[in-house]
């Protein structure tokens, strides 16, 4: 459902002169899996889900989402996916039915459909009982939940999400958690970033870590702890870092 190929992405900074946040990044994603994306700060994993979201344009390579090109054809990657980020905006003033119905209807929901599917879906995050409250007046986690509801309100088969549970409690997290697994069961490409290593290494079927721009490594959990020799997510994390288990870069 995703391939990328030889991916770049170059910024102009007034202090630092060029800078590169993509460096040549190759993957594919597939129906049916959850894809994890693991980097420290600054590793690039934002803007390569930018990139993907067609949101930025790249400055070179190429990607696809279910076939439809992301320089080529945007709006109709558009219509495949469901991307949320954490700074993205909400509109405070509206309530979440009508930021759920606003977004039906911006990809294509009309009448009985999108009002059934807007229900349906405050159902499923459990947002029904703040339907009608403003969005302003919710908690940090209602405000998440909203976020990802109205991401995946047109059914996309591909979703990206970019640190979905950051800031949430136990089980406001957990809920998201049930609902990706769901998403991957009913076939959808799930690509997920995340900085909580518990979360990816019980949700992905594969995962990405990504450093200074380059995909340092991708692989299953058993196949990241072979290359690595180590078996908790974090020390693999920080071996591919080549880092030490204290966080200071290792020695030979």
């Amino acid at each position: 459902m995703i391939q990328a190929t030889g991916l770049v992405k170059r910024f102009a900074d007034r202090k630092r002169g060029a800078v590169v946040a993509l460096d040549g990044v190759s993957f594919e994603a597939r129906g049916g899996e959850i894809f994890g994306l693991l980097g420290p700060n600054g590793a690039g994993k934002t803007t390569m889900l930018r990139v993907l979201a067609t949101i930025l344009r790249p400055t070179g390579g190429t990607a696809t989402i279910g076939g439809a090109d992301v320089v080529r054809e945007p709006e109709r990657v558009r219509g495949l996916i469901g991307f949320t980020s954490g700074d993205m905006g909400q509109y405070g003033r509206l309530t979440p039915r009508e930021s759920l119905e606003f977004f039906a209807r911006l990809n294509g929901l009309e009448g009985a459909r999108l009002k059934s599917r807007v229900g349906e879906v405050m159902d499923r995050f459990g947002i029904s009982e703040y339907a009608a409250a403003k969005i302003d007046k919710l908690s940090t986690g209602m405000k998440q939940k909203v976020a990802i509801a109205r991401t995946v309100v047109h059914d996309p088969p591909v979703l990206i999400l970019d640190e979905p549970s950051s800031g949430l409690d136990v089980p406001s997290a957990r809920m998201i958690e049930e609902f990706i697994v769901s998403a991957k069961k009913s076939g959808k490409c799930v690509l997920l970033s995340t900085h909580i290593m518990e979360e990816a290494e019980y949700l992905c079927d594969r995962i990405g870590v990504v450093n200074h721009g380059k995909l340092m490594a991708v692989g299953t959990m058993e196949e990241l702890r072979q290359s690595t020799g180590k078996q908790r997510l974090r020390e693999v994390f920080l071996a591919l870092l080549g880092l030490s288990p204290n966080g200071q870069e290792a020695t030979a």
